[in-house]
């Protein structure tokens, strides 16, 4: 398989591609998020917005033309129709799960690749349903107090301290994360072309 380059400075990304046998490269994306809504079609949002990540870096000097496939994503929170996106600060933090406390949200992932050598690209988006314990305010606050839930999405990490707040999850664990593998791993085989996927990943795949 080509060579990866991940579109994204977000270290839960790379630890999930790390833990497949996927070998790349990170190039951070450098794109106005501030621009995209997610309220209407969260979805297409995500997507459009992961694609956008992939064309910053693929259009970079260095890079442009150089034969790899460049990989980004967009996580977000939907909670009762609208979206949870990162916490502004340490209160917000607290008032965003206060909110999701003993209630179920949903997580999209939404990923993008892009062919760098002939500017192919396929995108996709996954959703997954995240159960929630009721949780205290002293608990909620010792939480925060971490700094873990400061640049996630729907201020938890699902993958660390976060895990403890988590009743039940529906769908793929690893989306909530930051990339839904297992369909990840099948479009990069299917995208590609050359049927092989480097690493331990590629013998899951056939």
């Amino acid at each position: 398989m080509k060579e990866i380059i991940l579109a994204s400075t977000s270290p839960r990304r790379s630890a999930l591609l790390q833990q497949i046998g996927i070998p790349f490269e990170v190039m951070p994306p450098d794109v106005d998020e501030s621009r995209y809504s997610f309220d209407d079609h969260p979805a297409d949002t995500a997507e459009g917005l992961a694609l956008a990540k992939v064309r910053s870096v693929a259009d970079r000097s260095g890079i442009r033309g150089r034969d790899c496939l460049v990989l980004g994503a967009d996580t977000v929170v939907r909670f009762e129709g609208r979206i949870i996106g990162k916490p502004r600060d340490a209160e917000d933090a607290c008032a965003m799960l206060r909110e999701l406390t003993g209630q179920s949200h949903r997580v999209l992932t939404g990923f993008a690749l892009l062919d760098n050598g002939t500017n192919r690209s396929v995108t996709g988006h996954e959703w997954t349903t995240v159960c929630m314990r009721d949780c205290t305010d002293e608990e909620i606050r010792a939480y925060v107090d971490t700094g873990e839930p400061l640049d996630k999405a729907g201020s938890y990490g699902a993958h660390a301290l976060g895990a403890g707040l988590i009743t039940r999850v529906e769908g793929c664990f690893y989306n909530v994360i930051g990339l839904p593998l297992a369909r990840l791993l099948v479009t990069l085989k299917d995208f590609d072309g050359s049927g092989d996927v480097d690493g331990a990943a590629g013998r899951f795949a056939d």
